[in-house]
């Protein structure tokens, strides 16, 4: 099939986050976003995960660019930590771009690296393939999606989106321009799968700010007010209402302060002069004349919410009468760091507001009308639902084959998985091999699978350390072993079991002398086996064993 088009993901699917998605046609490349996820309770001491791109790299002669759906950390956050191994192009709306340099600037990236601005009209092309884009509706303006034009017909990513029939602010949906691709022999469609299980439509955002001005109204005293700080729409109801009510708005954290910047600069964020004041100001207004914006609304620990519900915040603590606005919805895996934010917060003495029953979020993802209007107007060949769970890709296509695409023209994939298209037929292909990759604490990590399972391992079973000290000229014990345990077991309720486990480690080092075995490495590994297996069996937990070799 050398005239097909391959689509894979490298992030993605299966999940919520990293989103990268790669067409290829012949020796061309297009990689759509380059997204990062945050780490939740199963990658511990991770601060976020990147998708692997090893395929680009070792194909970065085919890569014609990096095309930028919005400027949502889902979909722009790794372009940091990928752009130094991929240095290709990065094409993106005037939002997208400005939140993308910002963050490039941040990280001393911008001098070496491409980036060009596109709107809905423009066209960009190389050798054997043409990129163009559409209008779309999210919670941030300046979203597109993607068509990508090859000789086998259109490749349609949908970016985020949703139908609002009365967005806040900007131009809406443009339905002509969406129908017209259809006429383009539209080979496949990626769709946005987030809110797949939802019915009906997802509800405008002029709705929620309604109810922000309810509540500004109702409020006496300081007012809290959390969200995503790239949340455009959001943040200018919030400046709205403030204004109403006379408040003025500080801002607290930092990528808050720096979405505000941008979009002000882009002429998507209008605020009156003089209604922003600096953190160090707040104790000069009176609490009835505040609004706090802060960063936070998915318990991020280090974002000023969460360090102002544990009072480590350097400028602002709550007070009796504040009232906190979570604008928000948990985003799978963040849910239980949420809602240990909101309980410190009314232990605080805030009065709390969040959920769905107050209206004051709405999502920016599409719900199954949405999704099945957004197939009506394409009227794809093959479908490919992208972005989101695994059961949100299959919600979305039982959701396709109500519509009319043939069972066989509809492929559910995982990361890495191919699929190969062109007029004739849809078939599945090899797999690309992918690895965790992860921001930690000193930088990028790749292949860092192996490294989470050994800090699960210690999370949740805990450290056994078997010192040995052996005669430097001969294979011989002059030491130990000595046992030491870090949170595995209580050891002065446990001395039976520790020399227990020192009698195996004499037993094992026996037995290799038996078997003419000096290597310190081969004692070190079965050392290991042996008390993992003993362990394993008697207390049902496998801690993480390391033997440890001095010489004498």
């Amino acid at each position: 099939m050398n005239d097909s088009v391959t689509v894979f993901s490298l992030g993605g699917l299966g999940e919520i986050g990293k989103n990268m998605y790669v067409v290829r046609y012949k020796d061309e490349i297009v990689v759509i976003d380059c997204g990062r996820k945050f780490a939740d309770d199963d990658h511990p001491g991770v601060e976020s995960i990147l998708p692997d791109i090893r395929y680009l790299v070792e194909h970065t002669e085919m890569v014609k660019g990096i095309f930028i759906t919005h400027g949502h950390e889902d979909h722009i956050g790794a372009l940091p930590y990928v752009l130094p191994r991929l240095n290709v192009p990065v094409f993106g709306s005037p939002l997208s771009i400005g939140l993308t340099r910002s963050a490039l600037q941040e990280h001393g990236l911008l001098r070496n690296v491409k980036l060009k601005e596109v709107n809905d009209r423009s066209i960009v092309r190389f050798n054997r393939i043409s990129i163009s884009f559409f209008r779309t509706n999210h919670s941030i303006p300046d979203s597109l999606g993607v068509v990508v034009h090859t000789p086998e017909g259109a490749v349609v990513h949908t970016g985020d989106f949703k139908f609002d029939m009365t967005p806040p602010s900007g131009p809406g949906v443009d339905f002509g321009a969406i129908a017209q691709i259809s006429k383009d022999n539209v080979l496949a469609l990626l769709s946005d799968s987030t809110n797949s299980e939802r019915t009906g439509s997802t509800p405008s955002d002029a709705m929620v700010g309604e109810s922000i001005h309810r509540l500004f109204q109702k409020a006496k005293g300081r007012i809290f007010f959390s969200t995503f700080a790239s949340n455009v729409y959001r943040l200018q109801q919030v400046v709205d209402a403030a204004h109403v009510n006379d408040r003025k708005v500080a801002i607290l954290g930092f990528s808050m302060d720096k979405a505000i910047r941008i979009s002000e600069e882009l002429g998507h964020l209008t605020i009156p002069k003089g209604m922003l004041i600096d953190t160090k100001d707040i104790r000069k207004y009176r609490p009835e004349q505040l609004v706090i914006l802060c960063t936070g609304s998915q318990g991020e620990p280090r974002a000023a919410l969460a360090r102002i519900s544990t009072a480590s915040h350097p400028s602002v603590e709550i007070l009796p009468g504040d009232t906190v606005i979570l604008s928000s919805a948990p985003i799978p895996g963040n849910t239980r760091k949420v809602y240990r934010t909101i309980d410190r917060l009314f232990r605080a003495g805030a009065e709390v507001i969040y959920g769905p029953e107050v209206d004051i979020h709405t999502s920016g993802h599409g719900s199954q009308t949405d999704q099945q209007l957004m197939l009506q107007l394409i009227q794809p060949r093959y479908f490919i639902p992208i972005h989101g769970e695994h059961r949100m890709q299959v919600a979305h296509a039982h959701l396709a084959e109500e519509m009319g695409i043939a069972p066989r023209n509809i492929f559910v994939l995982e990361n890495g998985e191919t699929v190969h298209l062109n007029q004739k037929r849809g078939r599945r292909g090899e797999k690309i091999p992918l690895d965790l990759t992860v921001v930690d604490g000193s930088g990028v990590e790749n292949n860092f699978g192996i490294v989470l399972k050994d800090r699960k391992r210690l999370a949740e079973s805990g450290l056994v350390l078997v010192l040995l000290t052996v005669d430097r000229k001969k294979p011989i014990l002059r030491g130990g072993p000595e046992i030491i345990t870090r949170g595995f077991v209580y050891v002065r309720e446990s001395e039976k079991l520790i020399d227990d486990m020192r009698t195996i480690v004499m037993e094992t080092l026996d037995s290799c002398r038996e078997r003419n075995i000096t290597s310190q490495n081969r004692w070190k590994a079965e050392i290991s086996q042996r008390l993992d297996r003993y362990l394993s069996k008697k207390l049902q937990r496998q801690p993480l064993i390391l033997p440890i070799v001095t010489h004498a």
